[in-house]
């Protein structure tokens, strides 16, 4: 009974945050993850390790996706679920064993990132295969710039969350200024591949700040006038008027999307992936950013009209 109760704390602390984990993640992904990691952790594996382990799995997924054969296809959704899997346990394994740093997660951003590119790819040949114009090469690059930019506000949107609803410590919200400092501090010859990392972090930063501006303004003013910890007020205001929003990010993240694509692949027809990303999708997208651009204006406002009680 006692290892009962005990066990799930353990997977709790390595959430992110209640808050902040999906329907999907908390019940299913969040639960494998936890005992991959505790595998992983056993047999001296890096988080960085499982995160290219899983990438492997979803860039293989992504090639199945190409043949018209739902057996194949299957077997491609099953390494996908894997790899999404992985992708849970690497965070959660980082948090376990106090293993993560900012060039972890950007390699688990660009593998995201390489899985969906399989995906994609892999998808418009199988439509040319099957007879479509070539101009599905535009209708699927489209949909994969929509879906990069979904993707980016809803990662953003996440650890703005984290940032002013749960504390500093436990957001991984870079700003472009910072990266660009850390950046050019680093040489070429000296450190290739860090520099490389961050310099792709700096774009994408730079993306998310283009996308939601009011929340870097926002974290400016916070860091400016209390330097040490989130004011109480914001914290509590930031949770009670963002939370109810996430049921609507989470329409934007993977796990939404992978379901879609299955569910496609299943009836044959994967071309409604695109076009989803496109319609739907992205009108979904419009509205939660002008959304959360009033909410963070409002905070803005409040913060501007308050500095006295921010500074204590």
């Amino acid at each position: 009974m006692a290892a009962q109760i005990a066990q799930p704390s353990a997977v709790e602390a390595t959430y992110k945050l209640r808050e902040a984990e999906g329907v999907l993640d908390l019940y299913f992904y969040r639960k494998i993850g936890f005992h991959l990691a505790r595998f992983f952790s056993g047999l001296g594996v890096t988080p960085v390790g499982v995160t290219l382990l899983g990438g492997l799995f979803g860039i293989v997924a992504g090639h199945l996706y190409y043949y018209r054969d739902l057996r194949i296809n299957i077997v491609g959704i099953a390494l996908h679920i894997l790899a999404n899997a992985f992708d849970n346990a690497d965070g959660q394994l980082a948090r376990m064993t106090g293993k993560g740093s900012r060039e972890g997660r950007i390699i688990d951003s660009l593998v995201d990132h390489l899985i969906f590119v399989s995906v994609y790819v892999h998808l418009t040949l199988r439509c040319l295969a099957e007879g479509a114009s070539p101009a599905v090469f535009l209708l699927a690059l489209a949909a994969a710039a929509s879906h990069g930019l979904q993707g980016a506000a809803a990662d953003y949107f996440r650890n703005g969350f984290l940032y002013f609803a749960n504390g500093r410590s436990s957001a991984q919200l870079d700003s472009a200024v910072d990266l660009r400092r850390d950046y050019r501090a680093l040489e070429w010859r000296d450190q290739p591949l860090r520099k490389f990392l961050l310099l792709l972090c700096l774009n994408f930063t730079r993306q998310q700040e283009a996308l939601i501006p009011a929340l870097n303004r926002l974290r400016s003013a916070i860091d400016r006038q209390s330097p040490n910890e989130i004011p109480e007020w914001l914290k509590r205001s930031y949770r009670e008027r963002a939370r109810p929003m996430f049921k609507w990010w989470g329409f934007l993240m993977a796990n939404t999307r992978m379901i879609m694509l299955f569910i496609l692949l299943l009836i044959d027809q994967p071309i409604w992936f695109f076009w989803l990303q496109l319609t739907v999708f992205n009108l979904l997208f419009i509205v939660l950013l002008l959304h959360q651009n009033r909410m963070l204006q409002s905070f803005l406002r409040t913060a501007i009209r308050q500095p006295v009680e921010l500074a204590c």
